[in-house]
């Protein structure tokens, strides 16, 4: 498979979340097929669902010859490495790892869905993927991703500024 591009959102909530997404991002270095590119700022924003600590999020962009699908395995290996457990839907969570993008891919299988459901919804997702692939075009809606995050309210997503850089060189 010819590399690509894909864009992925990394949030946690519990336990030292700079430390965990900059540890994500590291994790995301090793494998040989992935390529980190670019990281956005980190963000804290409002948690959606059950009560719980505010967020931090952020996104990267990553080039990769992998399959979308083995793409997902390896950030559902992150996740589980930084001891994420799926307790309830939209709960509290040390790691969440989101393949939001996958090039220009559209797809629907039994785990995954491209581009992802909600993300044009998703003013966490959408704030910092706008940082860093404004022009990116999703491939279901027709619109860049700065026209996506300038339709949805930026209320309570804050850029944290100062959070270290979760890529401290450019990739591999």
């Amino acid at each position: 498979m010819p590399s690509l591009y894909s864009a992925i959102a990394l949030g946690s909530n519990l336990g030292d979340s700079l430390t965990i997404l900059q540890g994500a991002i590291a994790a995301l270095t090793q494998p040989p097929h992935i390529t980190v590119t670019t990281c956005s700022s980190i963000y804290t924003t409002a948690p959606v669902g059950p009560p719980q600590p505010d967020y931090y999020n952020a996104c990267a962009l990553l080039k990769t010859n992998l399959a979308p699908e083995a793409l997902l395995r390896t950030l559902l290996q992150v996740e589980m490495t930084f001891g994420r457990v799926r307790r309830e839907r939209w709960g509290p969570r040390l790691l969440d790892l989101d393949l939001l993008l996958f090039g220009n891919v559209v797809m629907t299988t039994p785990t995954l869905q491209l581009p992802h459901p909600r993300m044009h919804e998703r003013p966490f997702v959408l704030v910092p993927l706008a940082e860093i692939a404004a022009h990116w075009v999703d491939p279901i809606s027709g619109k860049a991703i700065a026209q996506l995050a300038a339709g949805v309210s930026h209320e309570g997503v804050k850029r944290l500024a100062t959070a270290p850089p979760l890529l401290h060189h450019n990739g591999k």
